[in-house]
């Protein structure tokens, strides 16, 4: 069955773009129908996106074209996917405000289909504190980015701000469809998550902070998209994914173990867990008593398991996560290229929002070919699908665009 996409179109110079873009989808079997704004039509009139799409096309709110329907709303229940290219920072501004003055902005304020914006504008405009504010809150409210290429832009000035090529969107939205809810069926995914526990004596033992929410989340989302998951989980008080291989441990041995159990088994490998660097080098079989004045104990290292899988790994593709308090940026990229990992995720504990017990997390992704991708503050359920389409998107030629 054909695809619905709905493309909102707002006042910019790329607008001619969009005229490309709906031709591609037309012709790439997807029904397309487009709404513009007033500005969008000083570049472009509504005829010529009427003959490229083969539909009405629609720019006034109280123009019914059928008496039997809401027009806005049903557009948006109509569409699969909303894509709006170019948005420009007014656009992006209304929507993240809630403002609903014309038929784009009150047809989105109607959707609950998934909404993709394509930022176009200058690039001092695009790096102003109000509209990357504008588009964190869109983020937090679930709406994804197609991020804007770099170049010479229609002011003048080159930088970051043109919108992306329409064949690269086109190619984006197939791949949207594809890594819908089963985009991971016959797929294992390996997870680690959780902290370890190192065990002094019968009573004492060493540990951090980690709650394992991440890792749960990871798990979760594996699960929906249709993937066998295997989760190994230090102690937590999380309940368990629905639909999960739960393997419970305690201590980094027991850890490690337990996934060079799974690992050749594993398509995808993703060490979220917070495993102890050290442990103890005696256990005591007894408590041990206090005394007077200070105690020592020794501690040997325990074995590090992604530096371990990355050495043997074959097809697999390995994550690991950075949790850092400084030079996040420094110690992300020696830890993906020590440990010979695709993807590290690194956050800054110490950033409100990215801290180990709660539900949001502000994470950079950094790539093996030496790219990055900051994500603003997020749930960690979304940061979770965000890192699976990044690894769906690993073996494409394209560049790494925001998406679902």
């Amino acid at each position: 069955m054909k695809k619905n996409i709905l493309l909102c179109v707002t006042g910019g110079i790329a607008v001619y773009k969009a005229v490309a873009l709906t031709s591609k989808l037309s012709q790439s079997d997807f029904n397309v129908k487009i709404i513009l704004t007033k500005s969008a039509m000083e570049f472009v009139t509504p005829l010529t996106f009427q003959v490229m799409s083969r539909n009405d096309v629609y720019y006034d709110t109280f123009d019914e074209k059928d008496s039997k329907k809401i027009a806005h709303i049903d557009l948006a229940d109509w569409a699969d996917l909303i894509v709006i290219a170019p948005a420009t920072a007014n656009a992006i501004g209304k929507l993240a405000n809630g403002i609903a003055d014309d038929m784009v902005s009150t047809t989105l304020l109607a959707a609950t289909a998934p909404v993709w914006i394509a930022p176009a504008m200058n690039v001092h405009m695009y790096d102003h504190p109000a509209v990357k504010n504008n588009i964190a809150t869109l983020y937090s409210y679930g709406y994804r980015f197609i991020e804007p290429s770099e170049g010479f832009l229609a002011c003048g000035y080159v930088g970051k701000g043109r919108l992306e090529e329409p064949e690269k969107i086109v190619e984006l939205i197939r791949k949207k469809f594809q890594h819908d809810k089963g985009s991971l069926s016959g797929k294992h995914v390996l997870i680690t998550a959780g902290p370890t526990r190192e065990h002094v004596d019968p009573v004492r033992f060493f540990t951090n902070h980690s709650t394992g929410k991440m890792g749960y989340a990871i798990a979760q989302t594996a699960v929906e998209l249709g993937a066998k998951v295997t989760l190994i989980s230090g102690p937590v008080a999380l309940k368990e994914p629905e639909g999960a291989e739960v393997i419970s441990i305690e201590t980094a041995e027991e850890m490690k173990q337990a996934v060079m159990e799974h690992f050749s088994s594993a398509d995808i490998v993703i060490k979220s867990a917070a495993v102890a660097d050290y442990r103890p080098a005696m256990r005591y079989d007894e408590k041990m008593k206090k005394s007077e004045g200070p105690m020592s104990l020794d501690f040997e290292r325990t074995e590090d398991i992604l530096k371990l899988l990355g050495q043997q790994k074959k097809h697999q593709i390995l994550v690991g996560f950075a949790a850092e308090t400084d030079h996040v940026e420094y110690n992300a990229k020696k830890k993906l290229q020590s440990k010979n990992a695709d993807i590290i995720v690194a956050n800054n504990i110490k950033q409100e929002g990215a801290g180990f017990s709660g539900d949001t997390n502000i994470v950079t992704l950094y790539f093996k070919n030496g790219e990055k991708k900051e994500l603003p503050l997020l749930s960690k359920h979304q940061v979770a699908e965000k890192l699976f389409v990044e690894i769906g998107l690993m073996n494409t030629p394209s560049k790494r665009i925001d998406t679902e």
